[in-house]
């Protein structure tokens, strides 16, 4: 998978953890929804993440996380929540950090992440 297929993947893994969290039944519909992106750009990747075992879609067109997938959505999601709080606790307007952890889960090493979520866990308020 390419870097770019990757991020936009771990985009749609996002979402679909995102929505899972709101709804049991999940398609590639409320993915595109969700996403705003085009039916054709979701329809590829969803499959680029079924054929790499990240999620399974069924006969009626329900999305699944593999354990792989959902531990890396998971992930992902966590680094989104972190990197918006971290954001936050800078000074950064709300919609702001959320823009920037969009643009920063998906290229940040473990290693400066882990040192940010320590970061914050040391000076909660």
């Amino acid at each position: 998978m390419s870097k770019r297929i990757f991020e936009a993947g771990e985009m749609y893994l996002e979402a679909l953890y995102i929505l899972k969290q709101e709804q049991e039944d999940v398609r590639s519909v409320d993915i595109v929804n969700y996403t705003g992106k085009a039916k054709s750009s979701v329809s590829q990747a969803l499959n680029t993440l079924k054929d790499d075992g990240f999620i399974t879609i069924d006969d009626n067109g329900f999305l699944n996380f593999t354990p792989k997938g959902e531990k890396h959505a998971f992930k992902i999601y966590d680094r989104h929540l972190t990197l918006t709080k971290f954001f936050i606790s800078l000074g950064v307007s709300e919609e702001q950090a959320e823009i920037d952890a969009c643009k920063f889960e998906h290229d940040i090493s473990e290693e400066t992440f882990k040192a940010i979520k320590k970061h914050l866990e040391k000076h909660k308020n």
